[in-house]
């Protein structure tokens, strides 16, 4: 069964929703098989995979080539691009154009794009024209310059009040689900009961009609420190470093290759 934006918005109330980045074809397959119903395609590649400090310097011919590796390793999840920064904030021609590219282009289903109320005819037009899109709002990484970095939001009533006023306007500008980042668990569940569509948590408790996580910090790849909204479920870090020494001295013991390695 293919995975349609539809689909997962009927999932809210029926079930939790899991969701997961991945950025190349192999990486893809591998949440695909698990069953995973969405895939996100994060500008997060670029700190993930990219080796930038930040999401900012991430571009659409990055976001373009990714997404379409994505798509050649994925059959049934919905495959959703994240639109990075500055390829939709100057005009909603722009938005259009691009999100355009991430359909044609590399076959996304949907597209992601930050920013609440004062996206809303963003959204609208966007989803007029036929693309879908999931919201993205509390913190924005997109915004981190003038955050002045990523920080929990939502901890004030006023603050509350705003992202509340965000998720109902993304709403109603016809978004089939908001991804809500780092707010306090309590507000995360409250806006989930308000809203129709689900809200997918990454730092916003369990009250969430479903979770994304970054692939590579679920598997614990880097060996960095994670962020404390992060379980790793499992610790390959270590795992990889042993097998690349083991390599290492065998290839110069001449161990490697053997007779079983050699035609």
């Amino acid at each position: 069964m293919k995975w349609t934006a539809a689909k997962i918005k009927a999932l809210k109330g029926e079930r939790k929703i899991a969701m997961l980045t991945a950025y190349d074809a192999l990486t893809a397959s591998l949440v695909e098989d698990a069953g995973i119903p969405a895939v996100l395609v994060g500008d997060s590649l670029g700190m993930a995979v990219l080796g930038y400090e930040t999401t900012l310097p991430v571009s659409m011919e990055e976001m373009l080539h990714h997404t379409a590796a994505v798509s050649r390793g994925v059959t049934n999840a919905l495959i959703i691009a994240d639109m990075p920064f500055m390829s939709y904030q100057p005009s909603i021609a722009m938005a259009l154009e691009n999100a355009g590219r991430f359909l044609k282009e590399a076959r996304a289903d949907a597209v992601k794009i930050e920013g609440g109320a004062f996206r809303a005819e963003m959204i609208e037009s966007l989803v007029k024209n036929g693309v879908p899109v999931l919201g993205h709002i509390g913190l924005t990484p997109q915004s981190v310059k003038e955050t002045g970095g990523y920080k929990v939001q939502g901890k004030t009533s006023e603050q509350a009040r705003q992202l509340m006023d965000d998720a109902m306007a993304v709403e109603q500008a016809g978004a089939f689900a908001v991804v809500l980042e780092c707010v306090p668990a309590e507000l995360g569940e409250m806006i989930s009961n308000a809203l129709s569509i689900p809200t997918i948590g990454i730092g916003a408790g369990a009250g969430c009609d479903g979770q994304v996580l970054v692939l590579t910090d679920l598997l614990g790849v880097s060996g960095k420190p994670a962020p404390k909204f992060v379980k790793k479920f499992a610790t390959l870090h270590p795992l990889i470093a042993e097998a690349l020494a083991t390599y290492k001295s065998e290839v110069e013991s001449g161990a490697f290759p053997s007779d079983e390695h050699t035609y």
